[in-house]
């Protein structure tokens, strides 16, 4: 008995078949994970949804709000944020100057005002020269506030881009919900028409101002039009010549909010211009990308398990390389979560293994 238990199998033929079956399953699972790690391609980390679900596939939970998404929470209480700073600048920057008021020589109007003034020019940096400063004391002063002042604003536009891109991510979450009857281009449509809107009214905006300065310099500083004209240039620009300035108490009051908003409504412009020139040179690369005609270098280079066979996830994969929206760094990131997410390593992700690892088992 003992030597026919010698030579009997430990596994039957059809068990050992279903084990080099699955073993050869496995390796072409992990086969597989390595080619993704290795290709310089992989999607972004956005929701996405598959447009091939049937009719009988419910989603339980709607995609969330990106005000309740932790990375974008925080967005508008950093623009208060910076918007507290920038008056808090201001308030200090004022009593420091009026600290300083007989250390500054020029045209002067009103203590406080001028403080206020000379506070805002320097932040700004327009620099017009009608009040300067002309110690030592207050040369240093002037230094330190221009260089903070450009912070703050620099900061101040900075939230406002982050808040533009909070509302088109608004925008986008809306679109998914509503993807049944909207479609992935008319999506990008629509968030392109939006900021080229933003660009109009930023425009004309900046035109009020500008038609509104060049009033206010000809009715109360008594200037020609052209020279009113130029001074509002040189000053929305920050050139500041200071051949032409605000001279009088009132045009130095009108000066202090004036300032400070058509020269950021111009840096604003400028901002949404080259975020609209970079958003059109990449509609137009996605266009080309999509339009071009396949080659079967193309399909070598999409073929990522090198099977012979190029399935419609590794297309889609190569598709995105050469759209430029991936790279080797996002697949790293989400390989590294797949195969922790992947408890029983089969290369598929089921209920079972998120259970799993939500539980930490």
């Amino acid at each position: 008995m003992s030597n026919d238990t010698a030579h009997k199998p430990l596994l039957s033929t059809e068990q050992l078949d279903d084990k080099t079956q699955e073993f050869n399953q496995n390796s072409k699972t992990s086969s597989r994970k390595r080619k993704l790690r290795r290709c310089r391609s992989a999607p972004r980390g956005d929701s996405m949804y598959n447009d091939d679900d049937s009719d009988d596939v419910k989603i339980d939970e709607p995609p969330p709000h990106p005000s309740k998404i932790p990375m974008f929470k925080n967005l508008n209480s950093n623009l208060r944020l910076v918007i507290i700073f920038l008056v808090l600048y201001i308030t200090i920057g004022t009593l420091c100057f009026y600290l300083v008021r007989n250390q500054i020589s020029g045209h002067k109007t009103n203590d406080v005002l001028d403080a206020l003034y000379f506070c805002v020019v320097t932040m700004t940096t327009v620099g017009y020269g009608d009040l300067v400063p002309s110690s030592s004391t207050s040369r240093l002063l002037a230094c330190a506030f221009v260089f903070s002042g450009m912070v703050v604003v620099g900061h101040l536009l900075s939230r406002a881009a982050d808040y533009i891109v909070e509302r088109q991510e608004n925008l986008l979450v809306r679109a998914f919900d509503i993807r049944q009857t909207v479609g992935p281009e008319d999506i990008l449509k629509e968030v392109h028409t939006k900021l080229r809107h933003k660009c109009y009214v930023t425009f004309l905006v900046l035109v009020i101002l500008i038609i509104t300065g060049t009033v206010f310099l000809v009715m109360f500083e008594k200037m020609p039009v052209i020279e009113a004209f130029y001074c509002v240039c040189s000053t929305v620009t920050t050139l500041g010549y200071g051949d032409k300035s605000f001279n009088s108490g009132t045009g130095r009051l009108f000066a202090v909010f004036w300032i400070l908003t058509s020269t950021i409504c111009l840096a604003q412009f400028f901002l949404y211009m080259a975020e609209l020139n970079a958003e059109t040179k990449q509609r137009e690369l996605v266009k080309w990308v999509l339009t071009r005609r396949i080659t079967n270098n193309d399909l070598e280079a999409a073929d990522l398990d090198e099977d012979g066979v190029v399935v419609a996830a590794e297309f889609i994969l190569y598709k995105l390389k050469e759209m430029g929206k991936i790279d080797e760094e996002d697949i790293a990131g989400i390989m590294e979560e797949f195969e922790e997410l992947d408890c029983d390593d089969s290369g598929t992700l089921t209920n079972a293994d998120i259970t799993l690892a939500q539980t930490g088992s």
